[in-house]
């Protein structure tokens, strides 16, 4: 952690009350390099299991800069240890192969091509299936940077964007039509081993943690990818999707949600959800990055806050907030060349924002 771990409580104060409190008119992060003699770090090994030592050289190398950085300049950015993952890991302990390339990230592949395959799917025990490893590494991770320090999820879907992992899609899709019922049993056990996990995970490393992507705090609840909803109609997100994501929030006490699809036409059952505290859209580039973002943060007003990834508004950082429509509650990501800017804009977006919410309060 820093040297001066009450900078880390007064961010960590200032997420709670933007996320769960609903005040605030938005946050920012400062992305900027070190020196690089102050960012040396080992290669980042790849994401494979008999990679984990390396991978956690790498992952705490990664927080002793975050810490490093924290000190120099006044964001919201809050330290964490990261056990970075792909997308494979709960459909590989479903039984799915998984192809590991030297360079990317790894994925899974289907194992599944009907529904009577899907029938024979049993739920894994977590402690002896492939995700029992990744507590392996997050414990190491966790001894070292102490009971203070937060962690990061890994990378989890909605447990129907995990059914589309396992099933193969070319019948899956067919499948939600024809034989809906298996669908939605594999999903149910999908559900039932992402409780299972993160039950543990929360138990061992606190409730309080970032996001998986992007970054931002949650003080309770989960957070999770849902891309499939793209290639569907509202009617069928009702039917698949909802429940199971309503009941997650439930579980575990409120839902942050990315979504990178093409999915306008799903806003409204997004937006809806009950528990819904953070919002992510990613532009699809096959739409128009600012309009679209402008007009998702628009959509969800001060209801949700927005986290738009994809567009980069104009000028300079302190004229970003006024870009945004009024009456919207944005999470900013602001590039920074190095230190001293980074230093200047934070100090700059500090200053507008304590403007702004004390006009809000008045």
């Amino acid at each position: 952690m820093t040297k001066n771990p009450q900078i880390i409580k007064q961010r960590l104060a200032r997420w709670n009350s933007f996320v769960e409190d609903g005040s605030g008119t938005f946050m920012f992060h400062v992305n900027f390099p070190l020196p690089k003699q102050e960012a040396a770090m080992p290669p980042a090994p790849p994401l494979w299991p008999d990679r984990a030592k390396e991978r956690i050289e790498r992952r705490w190398a990664e927080y002793e800069i975050m810490c490093k950085k924290a000190e120099l300049v006044d964001d919201d950015q809050v330290p964490y240890l990261n056990n970075l993952t792909g997308t494979e890991i709960f459909a590989e302990a479903f039984g799915c192969r998984v192809h590991r390339p030297d360079d990317n990230m790894p994925f899974a592949l289907p194992t599944i091509h009907s529904a009577a395959e899907a029938d024979d799917i049993m739920t894994p025990d977590l402690s002896t299936s492939s995700l029992a490893y990744l507590f392996d590494i997050a414990d190491e991770l966790y001894r070292r940077g102490g009971s203070d320090a937060l962690m990061k999820t890994v990378d989890a879907q909605s447990p129907m964007d995990i059914v589309a992992l396992i099933w193969d899609k070319a019948d899956l899709f067919c499948a939600m039509i024809e034989t809906p019922d298996a669908v939605k049993e594999l999903a149910g056990k999908v559900r039932s081993l992402v409780i299972q996990f993160f039950d543990e995970w929360f138990k061992r490393y606190g409730a309080t943690f970032i996001a998986h992507y992007p970054d931002y705090v949650m003080h309770g609840g989960i957070t999770m990818s849902v891309d499939e909803v793209g290639a569907i109609n509202p009617d069928m997100f009702q039917e698949f999707f909802r429940d199971e994501l309503v009941s997650l929030a439930d579980h575990f006490g409120g839902l942050g949600i990315h979504c990178c699809a093409d999915a306008r036409h799903q806003w409204s059952n997004f937006r809806e959800l009950p528990g819904l505290k953070v919002m992510n859209h990613n532009a699809p580039p096959t739409r128009d990055a600012r309009e679209y973002l402008l007009d998702a943060v628009r959509f969800y007003g001060d209801r949700v806050p927005v986290l738009p990834v994809g567009w980069i508004p104009d000028g300079n950082p302190e004229t970003w907030p006024a870009q945004f429509p009024e009456g919207t509650r944005v999470i900013l990501d602001v590039p920074a060349e190095n230190v001293s800017s980074a230093a200047a804009i934070g100090t700059r977006l500090q200053e507008l924002r304590d403007s702004l919410d004390s006009a809000s309060d008045n």
